[in-house]
Parts: C-alpha cells; sequence; structure tokens
C-alpha cells in the first residue's frame, strides 16, 4: 500500500505541480493511521490498511472526527466488505480504493 500510495503522491507532484507529502499519524495515545496524505500542512486523505475485515480503527476515527471533510479509508487486503460509516469512513477492499486511486 504504502508503495502505490508514494507513487500517486510523486505522480500528482511531478504531473501536476502539487505539494503532496505522504505522512503516518501517531499521537501520545496511542492512537495511529497509517498513512495521511498532506497538502501543503492540510490533510487531504487518510487510509488504515488491515489484513481483513475489522472495526474501523479507533485511531482513524479519531482522526476523521477532527478532520471531517477529509476523505478517510479504512481498506483490507482480504477482506470483502465495502460501505460507509454513518461517519463517513469508507470501508473497503484494497483493490477498491486503489483502482479509484487515479
Amino acid at each position: 500500500m504504502a508503495s502505490h500510495l508514494l507513487k500517486w503522491v510523486h505522480f500528482e507532484q511531478d504531473a501536476k505541480g502539487r505539494d503532496l507529502d505522504l505522512r503516518y499519524f501517531r499521537d501520545t495515545d496511542g492512537r495511529e493511521v497509517d498513512f495521511v496524505v498532506v497538502e501543503g500542512r492540510t490533510p487531504i486523505l487518510f487510509v488504515e490498511a488491515k489484513r481483513g475485515d475489522q472495526d474501523v480503527d479507533r485511531g482513524l476515527r479519531y482522526l476523521n472526527a477532527r478532520f471531517p471533510k477529509v476523505d478517510a479509508w479504512q481498506i483490507s487486503e482480504t477482506g470483502t466488505k465495502d460501505y460507509v460509516t454513518p461517519d463517513g469512513i469508507r470501508v473497503a477492499p484494497a483493490l477498491t480504493f486503489l483502482r479509484d486511486l487515479v
């Protein structure tokens, strides 16, 4: 997942001149999100990667609550669930996310 997101960030930088960075989030309370894409200093995408279908991660819920207008995804390598939570987090298989990335 990291290499796909980094490749997309580099494409956006090179082709469109966007000021994007790929980062992660972790706070002192142990909440973390695997991938955060920022434009300038503003987050534009949150992605939490899981092996299979699981409940939405608490770190992703936390960031989504703090930045409700940012696209938030929890993707799974082997999971099959595809839905949007009431608070707007998209849960989907990784292939669904990657297909729509470019």
